[in-house]
């Protein structure tokens, strides 16, 4: 899986003002990101506000990102769940065939043990058409796959190709890494810590922010891969405060503010998630009018 070494980015789900998809805006984010070096692109991940998508309008983010990508890089669809039967159903009904991978969430809210998650997981890898990425957010989910889980999983099902590791834990990170099969992808899912987790062997990163910055985002990964830690450091720092900035009230709404301050796409989200304050906004045009 090749392909997934490097910067991917969850793409967000612009709207309109009156709440409807901006498929307009949707393939300007898309172009914006591959014409400044992204490597892949994930499709209807939390990032794009899927929880709130209907099953239509699912197919249209897919149908807009596929259109506009017009098969440049490799893509990732978002399937995942905390009903195992539902999440196995959606990946048969799917047509997948323009995804390179499946990248599928942790249950949520349920909190199974980490018995009932590897079981999940048992039971997507069996009948799964397409590799999966695990994805490990315990902030969202309530639960955290911890490496033992991750590592029973990775060594018994081929499948199974990678993990967005999101826990912000860079020690866990680090098991992960020397513990999974070499073939197997750990991928930073938290962006302030992508870089030592690049460093420490990972594959790179499934990035929020790289989705505003492509350029520099990417260039900093690529710089980490080829161990080249002091100029990879210097764009770490360099971008760290919007980092802060776009997660301070809440994603997708901050990265949302930037891309609106880049003249990208508009600002709104779907309840029950809200725009950002005036201050945070104000800090974020900011930032980006002098980045």
């Amino acid at each position: 899986m090749k392909e997934l070494i490097g910067t991917g980015v969850a793409l967000v789900t612009p709207f309109t003002e009156d709440y409807e998809i901006d498929t307009e805006a949707l393939a300007r984010v898309v172009n914006f990101n591959i014409e400044n070096g992204i490597d892949y692109l994930v499709v209807l991940g939390t990032t794009a506000e899927s929880v709130t998508l209907s099953k239509s309008e699912k197919q249209l983010v897919i149908d807009t990102i596929v259109s506009a990508n017009n098969g440049r890089i490799s893509l990732v669809l978002g399937i995942g769940g905390n009903d195992t039967r539902a999440v196995i159903n959606e990946m048969q009904e799917r047509d997948l065939s323009h995804f390179a991978a499946i990248l599928s969430v942790s249950p949520m809210y349920n909190k199974p043990t980490q018995e009932g998650i590897y079981q999940h997981f048992a039971a997507i890898a069996q009948m799964a058409p397409k590799p999966i990425i695990l994805y490990n957010v315990p902030g969202r989910t309530a639960s955290n796959m911890l490496p033992e889980t991750v590592i029973r999983l990775a060594n018994d099902f081929e499948s199974i190709v990678a993990i967005k590791e999101a826990a912000g834990d860079i020690v866990q990170a680090m098991r992960l890494i020397s513990g999974c099969p070499k073939d197997f992808l750990v991928i930073s899912g938290d962006d302030m810590v992508t870089l030592p987790m690049v460093l420490a062997g990972g594959a790179g990163v499934i990035s929020v922010i790289g989705e505003v910055f492509p350029k520099e985002f990417s260039q900093m990964v690529r710089l980490g891969l080829d161990k080249k830690a002091e100029e990879a450091y210097k764009i770490h720092y360099k971008i760290a405060p919007a980092i802060d900035y776009i997660f301070a009230e809440g994603n997708p709404a901050g990265v949302k503010a930037v891309f609106n301050a880049l003249g990208i796409c508009g600002p709104t989200v779907r309840l029950p998630l809200v725009g950002v304050s005036d201050n945070l906004k104000a800090k974020i045009d900011s930032f980006v009018a002098s980045f």
